[in-house]
Parts: C-alpha cells; sequence; structure tokens
C-alpha cells in the first residue's frame, strides 16, 4: 500500500495516546453522548401510556378515572385475548353488547407519564402511526445528514461540519419543543435527526480514529458506543426527573451546549489538512500537540515541508475530487462498500429485531430503559480487551451470526417467558458488540479522502434499517414470527459476507483512492485459513531510510 512516509513519521512524533490525544478525544466523545440523547428523546417525549376509551357519564363523575372499578369499566369496553380493557373500543350505546365502536377520546395512566406529544395529540389507536412517523421521520433525517454531512466533511473539514451541528442541534432540540402543530413538528424533527445524530456523532468518530495510534483505536471506538448507550441513560434520568415533556424536550435541546465551544478549542484532523495539501497547518497542529503531549520532540517545520516537496507523491486523484461516488468507481472497494453496508444495515435491523421480540416489559418505563442501555456495557468491555487480540473480521462475523441465531431463536419462544427474555438479552450483547465493532472496522478499512463519506453511507444504512423494520413489522399479521426470522436471517447473510472482507487490525490506515483500491485484496477468511493470503507488491512501502528526529532537553 502506498504510504505518505513523512506524514507517518509526523503522526508517529505524537505517540498513540497522549495529553493532547485525550483532551481531543474526550471533546468528540461528548458528540456520542448527545447523538444517543436525541436519538432516543420522543420515547419520553411522546411516550404511549396505557389508555382506553373515555366513558362518558362514568369517567365525568370520578375526580380521578383511574379509580374506576373494573367491572363498571367491563360493562362499557371489551377485553381483548389477554382478558384486559381493550384500548381503542369501546360498546356502542354505552352498555355491553356485540357492536363495538372506536374511542372518541381517551383516558391516559398517569403513574409515568404526566404529559407528552402522544396525549396532547391522541396520537393512539387508529392514529398511533402518526406517532411512529415522528421518529421514522427522525431517522430519515440521520439517514439525509450521514450521507449529505459525511461527504461534506471529506470536501470542508471535519471541524467545521462538528461545529455546525453542534450549534444547530441545540437551535432545533429547543425549538422543536414549542411546535404547536404536528406537520410542521415533523418537519423540525427532520432538521433535528439530520444535526442531531449526525453530523457531530459521526464527524467526531472520523477525527479520534485520525488522531490516535492504532493500539488505541479499539478502546476510543468502542468508548464512542459506550458513550452513545450513556446518552440514553440521560433519556431515562431526565425523563423520571422532569414530568412536563416542554421543560423535558428543552432540557434535552440544551445538551447541544457541551458542543459549542469546540470551534475554539477542538483542532482540524492532521490528517486530513494533509490531504488537502494544508500541510503548514497539519504540521502546526502536530507541533502543538507533541509539546502538549511532552515528549521532548522538536517538529522542525520547514524540514518536513521542503522533504514532502522533493518526495514522490502517492496520490493518483486530485485531493479535492474525492467523495461518496469514489466508493464504488473501482471493484475492491466496491466491494468493501456494498460488503460493509449491509454490516451496518443488518446490524441496525437485528438490534431492533432483538428488542422486539423481548415483548411487552412491565414496570417503571424509566428504569426498563436504563437497563436496556445498561446491558450494552458489558459487551463494550469485552470488545475492548478481545479486539487487538481476535481481530476485526473474525469478532464481528462470529457476533452478527450468534445474534441472528439469537433472534431466529427467540421468534420461537414463548414471549415474556425466562427462556425467552435471556435469550434476547444474549443476543442484544452480542449485536451491540459487532455493532461498535463495525465502526472501528469501517474506519480502518476505507481511505482518509473518502473516509467520512464511507462512515456516512454506513450511518446511512443503518437507519434505513431503523425506518423500515416498522414496515417489516407488519408482516406479523401473518405470522408473529415471520419479523423476527427476517430479521435473523439478514444478520447470517451479513456475518458470513463480513468473512470476505480483510483484516485491518495492526495495519496502517489507506490514505489515498489507490491505497483502498490495493487495500486487502486476497485477502479473506478463507484464503487465511489455507494460507493462501497473497499480498500485492504495491501493498508493501518500499524501505525507507530512517530520519533522525532532533531532540530537546526536558
Amino acid at each position: 500500500m502506498a504510504v505518505d512516509h513523512t506524514l507517518e513519521e509526523l503522526m508517529g512524533m505524537l505517540g498513540d495516546f497522549g495529553r493532547y490525544q485525550a483532551f481531543q478525544f474526550i471533546l468528540h466523545l461528548l458528540a456520542a453522548i448527545t447523538a444517543g440523547l436525541h436519538m432516543l428523546s420522543l420515547v419520553t417525549v411522546a411516550a404511549i401510556p396505557e389508555h382506553r376509551c373515555f366513558i362518558d357519564g362514568v369517567d365525568s363523575l370520578n375526580a380521578s378515572s383511574a379509580l374506576v372499578d373494573f367491572e363498571i369499566l367491563s360493562e362499557y369496553i371489551p377485553l381483548n385475548k389477554d382478558g384486559v380493557l381493550d384500548s381503542c373500543l369501546m360498546f356502542a350505546g354505552g352498555s355491553a353488547a356485540n357492536a363495538t365502536v372506536a374511542c372518541s377520546s381517551y383516558v391516559y395512566d398517569s403513574s409515568y407519564f404526566k404529559s407528552s406529544r402522544t396525549i396532547e395529540w391522541n396520537l393512539v389507536c387508529d392514529r398511533r402511526w402518526m406517532g411512529a412517523l415522528g421518529q421514522t421521520i427522525y431517522m430519515l433525517g440521520v439517514f439525509t445528514g450521514a450521507v449529505w454531512l459525511g461527504g461534506l466533511a471529506d470536501k470542508i473539514g471535519r471541524k467545521k461540519v462538528f461545529c455546525w451541528s453542534g450549534l444547530l442541534q441545540l437551535i432545533l432540540g429547543v425549538a422543536v419543543a414549542f411546535t404547536p402543530e404536528y406537520y410542521s413538528f415533523l418537519v423540525l424533527r427532520y432538521l433535528y435527526g439530520i444535526f442531531g445524530s449526525a453530523g457531530s456523532y459521526i464527524t467526531g468518530f472520523v477525527l479520534t480514529m485520525e488522531l490516535v495510534g492504532s493500539s488505541k483505536r479499539t478502546p476510543c471506538g468502542i468508548s464512542f458506543q459506550a458513550a452513545f448507550a450513556g446518552g440514553i441513560i440521560l433519556v431515562a434520568a431526565w425523563g423520571a426527573l422532569i414530568p412536563d415533556r416542554l421543560i423535558l424536550q428543552v432540557v434535552y435541546g440544551l445538551h447541544g451546549v457541551l458542543l459549542i465551544a469546540h470551534w475554539w478549542v477542538m483542532d482540524e484532523s492532521p490528517r486530513w489538512l494533509w490531504m488537502q495539501d494544508r500541510k503548514r497547518e497539519a504540521i502546526d497542529i502536530i507541533a502543538k500537540a507533541v509539546r502538549m503531549n511532552g515528549r521532548g520532540l522538536n517538529v522542525d517545520k520547514e524540514y518536513y515541508l521542503s522533504k514532502d516537496k522533493g518526495s514522490y507523491s502517492v496520490e493518483s486523484t486530485p485531493k479535492s475530487s474525492a467523495g461518496l461516488s469514489d466508493l464504488f468507481k473501482t471493484p475492491n472497494l466496491r466491494k468493501m462498500t456494498l460488503n460493509v453496508c449491509l454490516c451496518w444495515f443488518a446490524n441496525s435491523i437485528t438490534y431492533y429485531g432483538l428488542s422486539l421480540s423481548s415483548g411487552k416489559l412491565g414496570g417503571n418505563p424509566y428504569l426498563i430503559l436504563f437497563l436496556m442501555a445498561l446491558v450494552e456495557m458489558p459487551s463494550y468491555l469485552a470488545i475492548s480487551f478481545l479486539l487487538d487480540k481476535l481481530g476485526r473480521r473474525s469478532i464481528t462475523s462470529s457476533l452478527m451470526i450468534v445474534g441472528g441465531i439469537c433472534c431466529i431463536v427467540a421468534a420461537y419462544l414463548t414471549r415474556g417467558s425466562v427462556e425467552s427474555t435471556t435469550i434476547v438479552m444474549f443476543g442484544k450483547l452480542f449485536i451491540a458488540g459487532s455493532f461498535a465493532v463495525i465502526y472501528n472496522y469501517s474506519a480502518e478499512l476505507f481511505p482518509t479522502v473518502v473516509r467520512n463519506s464511507a462512515m456516512g453511507l454506513g450511518s446511512m444504512c443503518a437507519r434505513l434499517a431503523g425506518a423500515s423494520t416498522p414496515m417489516i413489522i407488519l408482516f406479523d399479521s401473518f405470522d408473529p414470527k415471520i419479523p423476527a426470522v427476517i430479521f435473523g436471517v439478514i444478520s447470517l447473510i451479513s456475518g458470513s459476507w463480513v468473512l470476505f472482507l480483510p483484516e485491518t487490525n495492526g495495519k496502517p490506515m489507506p490514505q489515498s483512492l489507490q491505497d483502498g483500491e490495493n487495500f486487502g485484496r486476497g485477502d479473506t477468511a478463507f484464503s487465511s485459513c489455507l494460507g493462501r493470503n497473497k499480498t500485492h507488491i504495491e501493498d508493501i512501502p518500499p524501505a525507507q531510510p530512517m530520519v533522525p528526529m532532533q531532540t530537546i532537553e526536558r
């Protein structure tokens, strides 16, 4: 693989992870927390409480409709197959009879949710699709942002996209709380999705991957997933503390303040600057980082600038021309891109599939949401220790295959049983782990000039999976097992196809499009097992004389 040795020598002066990288990493990590929080804010802001029809002459005579006796209500409301009051129907004429009609108004259980968009707009029963559409629209916004902002970050810079996204998620996150009308609410939700869970999060992840050394990519990448789960925990915590949905959404939106100061304290990616021929700026940032890390090295800026001008250029494509379309122009990059896209899609859809297989969980919904986020942490911890030992390819494939099997098995077990819940939780552990690995894996597979575009495309596929899940669930009208089986089969197919991707563990990250096309050709799990893992001659950088680094007294 063609390697820019001047850039790698400069980045090597930083070390894998020093004080400078730690400071920048924490700045980037804040975007993961806000992304997780914004992604699931609708779970509490538009929560769907238990509900039933409002019975005129019965509920209107009671100070608290919740205290109406079950025996009295059963005279007006039919029982469903589980023996509980139907949520959407009542007997015609107000007395027990065969004919039923839809509710005209509703009584909501206020045990946990005092107010929500669902309660305000009655987004239940035949209008429930309108509440689901709010989350789908948000996911489509993330879908748009993943593609558009990913490509934009490769063209105008990671820092600009990160900071503007932080500002806009603050504005939109607060503004959506005051939207009085449903369709304008959907428009703001769409824009909120573009900047709330796409721009800063994906760009921050790429910034970290381009700054830290290879030995620290795994723990840093996994930390992003843990921080995202931490954002979900914040959703549950604030929801439990703030009963009013307007104030709650404002609080969620105000978390964007965490990203405002980044414009002054966060640096652009030196690798991106270097690939854009802004090499003096890249060297200035590296020199500052070396001083902050206290490694006792002196960066001779003029020496490295003159050295680079006299060296052979490894870039075969104009730097400003690289974009999303370049991922599909050459065969090896195209094959990796399609494989990774399916992997993102399958991870997302299997995660949701396993969650749906768990059935309804009773109890405090805030506690349940907290536990559902917390259960992912052991998986992230294990991946941090094992990823560099076992490699990206084998772990991703194994976790997806096992997760897919859990999804299928859970479909054939009794919902709510101990066995079903156990299988679902194990499956979620596996899928959460593979979802975390695919971030690292994708960042390491693709070259610098299109890395953010590739990450955005992968995230887009994940959001497409999230948006399409409700459509797949409609197949449960034919057989309740069909949706979970579909999710599991997709995971099994993708997990098997991952075996054809090259391993990236311990290898330098590709820089140019030519690097990306040459990277890992002939390297599959099968060729490795058979001892036929061929390495192309252009993948091997030519031998270079060592240049002694200047040192200063400490």
